[in-house]
């Protein structure tokens, strides 16, 4: 990774965060984290803009087409789009922290500076007070700030819980969405992998089981991440054979406790969202 720069925790903590780390899970540490690693890299490197992106996001195309919407505004956001089936905004908040640019200016440090406080003040995995993580204090930007963004490119922020509004096909190299509602066409940019995890028996559980994953999504989106993980493992086991994936759950059983369901898995290589490496890979997608 010749192109990356690699910051411990121990580089960019503070006495702030080191305080707020007391008394949150790793998980909720984590979120409180987001908007000071931002901060801490633009302050660091004297970057002109940081863009935030999670670790679960597979990118089909060059993202600078999404930077380049915000035009003159200083910070960009992307929405949830949820489908109404799993409508969740007032839960998880309106919009996502997946992929986030701030400039370093001074509207957009305005607006970072008063997350970063924010999150060190509250940042929990529960409902409080309209709070929500370090999420739903993005639901007022646009109207609290007047340097906001809110992306409007389709192709930026496709998950499982908005893809059933969409269907799939390539051009060349290109993954391409058409909008059932609209028909509007779009390139894909990046794809969301929220839930994506290891599971026993060579299998990945592709997300929750009650988000609908259509044949043609996994065709043409976690086909593509699959091979992306496959090629990874290569890579790192060719410099450590020990190392071995972070968590590897057991949604498998869910499969097994039924018959019916184990069988249609041994034939099939799938049952609902939980797939055979194999079958995902090299399987009969239509």
């Amino acid at each position: 990774m010749e192109s990356a720069t690699i910051i411990s925790l121990k580089k960019f903590e503070n006495e702030r965060l080191l305080e707020a780390k007391k008394d949150r899970t790793a998980g909720e540490y984590c979120w409180t984290c987001a908007s000071s690693s931002i901060k801490y890299c633009i302050e660091t490197y004297h970057l002109d803009h940081c863009t935030y992106v999670d670790a679960d996001l597979l990118f089909f195309k060059d993202p600078k087409v999404l930077i380049d919407e915000m035009g003159e505004k200083e910070v960009l956001i992307t929405e949830h789009r949820f489908s109404p089936r799993y409508a969740q905004s007032a839960i998880n908040g309106k919009y996502c922290v997946q992929f986030m640019t701030f400039r370093n200016t001074w509207g957009g440090m305005v607006v970072l500076n008063w997350w970063v406080d924010a999150c060190l003040t509250w940042c929990y995995n529960r409902i409080e007070d309209g709070k929500f993580g370090d999420q739903k204090y993005l639901d007022d930007w646009t109207t609290r700030f007047s340097t906001i963004h809110v992306l409007q490119h389709l192709g930026g922020g496709v998950a499982p819980w908005n893809v059933q509004q969409y269907d799939f096909s390539t051009m060349g190299t290109k993954v391409l969405g058409t909008s059932i509602a609209t028909h509007e066409k779009f390139d894909l940019v990046f794809y969301h992998y929220h839930g994506f995890h290891y599971t026993k028996n060579d299998s990945y559980s592709l997300s929750n089981e009650s988000y609908q994953l259509e044949r043609n999504h996994v065709k043409y989106i976690y086909r593509a991440y699959g091979t992306a993980l496959f090629r990874a493992e290569r890579i790192i086991s060719a410099y450590n054979k020990e190392i071995v994936s972070h968590e590897v759950t057991d949604d498998i059983s869910w499969v097994k406790k039924v018959p019916g369901r184990s069988l249609l898995f041994f034939l099939r290589g799938y049952y609902k969202n939980i797939y055979k490496k194999n079958a995902l890979e090299y399987g009969f997608l239509n």
